[in-house]
């Protein structure tokens, strides 16, 4: 892999190493406020799942902001792999922006229904952020999975994504933002629902493990080459480095959830569970790269003309720190517990 990289142009490897930040940004930041619309199906007080949506409801709309720069971002620096992927996945990718509209809506709209249909607006933000995460789950599994490919057009139908081991990514992403969400809550909010999301997040963290551990068993079987960069010598020292470090963060995890006595420790099983996240995109990225779309289409033959790909280098120089700024903004001004009886509507 290093000889490939060294005969290779250098700016598909930035641009890939871009769309990998962007995604990853989106998945740990927008996954814990979809975390919390999944978790209104556990508590039902209407003053609790107001607290619940005003945890976010500073940030919601900025988290979102990194779908779009990777959807952007995709289409300009790899242009093949966006017409490749986009046709595989075009059923989940429908639902997903209906998850995401039917949530967005609900968001707003429930702080303002009279007291009789207000219900319905909480299931449809219930209903919308376990689509999007379902499906956004069944994207990543499809991808992982392969896509058929036929001179760089995509040659499958329109279900080739359904199988059991998409599925399966899912329902573990489901599980995995809402213990991103149970966690984001049991640091931002107090009394009976801090001591349920406590709860949550002691119970949703032992099924992401186990989930996380059967897709990383299941995925070195997809395909050859998994297998052998996984598990051939000496690609396995680096392959055991993920498991080491979650088995510490499930540690730090569960021993922080035992001294729930502080703000410092409230924290910790949030930022515990970004980092079992962020290890399972890096060993998906250890395992595909330099496929952009496995099996066949790697990084350098799905990108745009060099003239392109440096056009819109200037602009994501210029966006990204702009954007990382906004975020950072809006977390230091609405940081701390949010007390019932606070709002930002």
């Amino acid at each position: 892999m290093i000889a490939t990289l060294v005969s290779q142009p250098v700016l598909p490897v930035i641009w890939a190493g871009i769309m990998a930040f962007v995604i990853l940004a989106y998945v740990t930041l927008d996954g814990f406020d979809l975390g919390v619309g999944m978790l209104f199906a556990t508590e039902h007080d209407e003053h609790d799942r107001d607290v619940m949506v005003n945890t976010i409801a500073p940030v919601w709309d900025g988290n979102e902001t990194w779908l779009v720069l990777g959807g952007s971002g995709l289409y300009g620096a790899f242009p093949t792999a966006y017409s490749v992927i986009l046709p595989a996945i075009y059923p989940l990718v429908i639902v997903m922006l209906m998850g995401l509209i039917f949530r967005g809506v609900a968001f707003e709209f429930r702080f303002r229904a009279i007291p009789a249909q207000r219900h319905w607006w909480d299931w449809a933000f219930l209903g919308g952020s376990v689509l999007a995460a379902f499906c956004q789950g069944a994207i990543l599994g499809a991808l992982i999975q392969g896509t058929k490919i036929a001179d760089n057009q995509f040659a499958g139908g329109a279900l080739d994504w359904l199988t059991p081991f998409t599925v399966f990514c899912g329902i573990a992403v489901v599980f995995g933002y809402a213990l991103l969400g149970s966690s984001w809550l049991l640091w931002r909010t107090t009394g009976k629902l801090h001591a349920n999301m406590r709860k949550h997040t002691f119970v949703l963290g032992i099924v992401m493990l186990v989930m996380l551990a059967v897709v990383s068993l299941w995925t070195p079987f997809l395909n050859p080459s998994f297998n052998h960069r996984w598990f051939a010598w000496p690609g396995m020292l680096a392959t055991g480095v993920a498991p080491a470090l979650c088995i510490v963060l499930a540690v730090i995890f569960f021993l922080a959830l035992r001294r729930d006595d502080s703000l410092a420790h409230e924290k910790v099983p949030f930022f515990c569970a970004l980092g079992w996240f962020t290890l399972g995109f890096l060993g998906l990225g250890y395992s595909i790269f330099p496929m952009i779309v496995p099996p066949s289409l790697d990084i350098w033959q799905a990108a745009s003309a060099h003239s392109s790909q440096v056009f819109l280098l200037v602009g994501a120089v210029v966006m990204i720190p702009l954007i990382l700024a906004y975020n950072a903004l809006s977390y230091y001004i609405f940081r701390g517990k949010v007390e019932p009886g606070a709002h930002y509507h």
